[in-house]
């Protein structure tokens, strides 16, 4: 998805990189202890979920991200784990 720039926190922006959302969600799910056939199955279609959504924004930040991606996550387990990381870093 070329051509999206992101807003970060300190005010600079880069390209959107499904990459980030995919690996995030990813590691959430491995961290369940769910297997990585499982953990994949879940990255993608959040994954989907929000390149569709980001497709239809002018201009989105890191936060609105994250957001899309809390409400995209269906297993709250994984939701769970995804926030703790956050709130980690």
């Amino acid at each position: 998805m070329k051509g999206k720039h992101i807003v970060k926190r300190k005010e600079h922006s880069e390209n959107y990189d499904e990459k980030k959302v995919y690996a995030s969600v990813y590691s959430a799910a491995l961290n369940c202890e769910y297997s990585e056939r499982k953990s994949e199955d879940i990255a993608s279609e959040v994954t989907k979920s929000v390149n569709k959504w980001v497709q239809k924004q002018k201009e989105v930040s890191s936060e609105d991200i994250r957001s899309n991606i809390l409400s995209a996550i269906k297993d709250k387990n994984v939701a769970l784990m995804y926030k703790h990381h956050l709130d980690v870093c």
